[in-house]
């Protein structure tokens, strides 16, 4: 435009006519305001515009919705014809960009995104870009928001009402003499009081004699630990995640995925083991976890809700990249289990060396159970049929889980394999 401009003056220049002359100049300064206030009016659009965006949770779980609120607001008293808002978040089918229409001055406009999450990992939500222009379609101007925040998704969980372990290996177990913050029933002595013990731990007859607050100190209950060993070995795993196309829906509509686990051996594993934690910490059993992924990832056992979270966190952000066999990796972790500790290994892979170290194992009072994916029904060209046969000869009851499976069914009922 604005050489179209220079063209109009140096016509009016050439322009013998003093009417004329005054009609190519006054043409060329109005293409030069029209070209300034198409600039200025492009420029406040973008920058005379703020937008919110409210997530009401910090993390949410495969199948849960996540649901964000957003807030357009025009500062300026220049009505905004268009807007262009662009999320570059990274969680997969978070469909928030739109596109705002006519939005007044001093005006607000807003529109709320529920998304259900299908993949656990940590995500970004956010930046934003605002894209804008000037009514004549002459400029375009872009501004990036780079506000961000980390939304983790936690995997999948199944209620396992009925997963049973050993009968008479598991159940009960050693006194763990050690303290602990929760209240049990096994009192181990008294101390003083310090801020932030709770008043139900106030011993009172101890309080009258001495005439200061004390409070009374408790032990773990006398049931044995179990261990979550998750084998994250990448050459073992198999299966593929195929991407769904999805068309964007309405918030309102958006619909619940009806499958929430991949159909992957890794998924399988990463679901059961947050399964079984949650089953056994309601169980008020203290559970551990490890797993060697893109690196060593050991979870000290403990109990409660927090505990849930901890694995929960862990394992949203496992992924099998590891190098180290299971085997391996039982005989390292296993010096450090006590007497009378529960042991469960989840694994596809049907290799009889880690089975000889949890039978090695279990002379020492550690017992063991086998969740064992089958990898031919993803895909593997070995099946599991003459590893079970190998798991029996050896004592250890064993889960058997194939692609498609209700893990509420297959994992409520224990399976003593004997050759079948």
């Amino acid at each position: 435009m604005l050489g179209l401009a220079l063209l109009l003056g140096l016509a009016a220049r050439s322009s013998i006519s003093p009417v004329g002359q005054r009609i190519w100049f006054s043409i060329s300064y109005l293409f030069i305001i029209l070209f300034m206030l198409s600039y200025f009016w492009t420029w406040i659009n973008v920058n005379g515009v703020e937008i919110t965006r409210q997530t009401h949770a910090e993390h949410t779980q495969v199948g849960g919705a996540l649901e964000e609120r957003f807030v357009v607001h025009n500062a300026t008293f220049l009505p905004k014809l268009w807007l262009e808002v662009h999320d570059h978040s990274t969680l997969p089918h978070h469909h928030a960009s739109r596109v705002v229409a006519s939005l007044g001055s001093r005006q607000r406009r807003g529109w709320t995104v529920r998304t259900f999450c299908r993949r656990r990992g940590r995500f970004t939500l956010g930046p934003l870009t605002i894209i804008s222009g000037d009514p004549f379609g002459l400029f375009e101007r872009r501004r990036e928001l780079s506000d961000t925040f980390t939304i983790i998704v936690y995997p999948a969980t199944v209620d396992l009402p009925r997963f049973a372990m050993p009968i008479g290996d598991l159940p009960g177990g050693g006194t763990m003499r050690r303290r602990t913050h929760y209240v049990t029933t096994n009192v181990s002595g008294v101390r003083d009081y310090y801020p932030g013990d709770g008043f139900n731990r106030i011993h009172w007859p101890s309080t009258a004699r001495t005439g200061r607050l004390i409070v009374k100190e408790f032990e773990l209950d006398p049931t044995a630990d179990v261990w979550l060993f998750v084998d994250m070995q990448s050459r073992v795993h198999f299966g593929l995640v195929t991407e769904e196309t999805e068309v964007p829906e309405p918030a309102l509509l958006a619909k619940k995925p009806t499958s929430l686990i991949d159909p992957t051996t890794e998924e399988y594993a990463v679901t059961i083991a947050a399964s079984l934690a949650q089953h056994f910490l309601s169980e008020n059993r203290a559970v551990g976890l490890v797993a060697y992924a893109q690196q060593r990832q050991v979870l000290p056992a403990d109990r409660g809700e927090r505990q849930l979270n901890k694995i929960l966190e862990m394992l949203a952000v496992t992924r099998a990249q590891g190098t180290i066999p299971l085997a391996t990796i039982l005989s390292a972790e296993g010096t450090m289990l006590g007497r009378n500790t529960s042991v469960v290994v989840i694994t596809p892979s049907t290799e009889v060396e880690w089975v000889e170290v949890l039978r090695d194992l279990s002379r020492r009072d550690i017992r063991g159970v086998a969740v064992v994916i089958d990898p031919e029904s993803f895909g593997a060209p070995v099946g599991t049929q003459p590893f079970l046969g190998v798991l029996a000869q050896n004592g250890i009851p064993a889960y058997r889980v194939r692609q498609g499976d209700d893990l509420k069914v297959v994992l409520s009922q224990r399976l003593w394999w004997e050759g079948v």
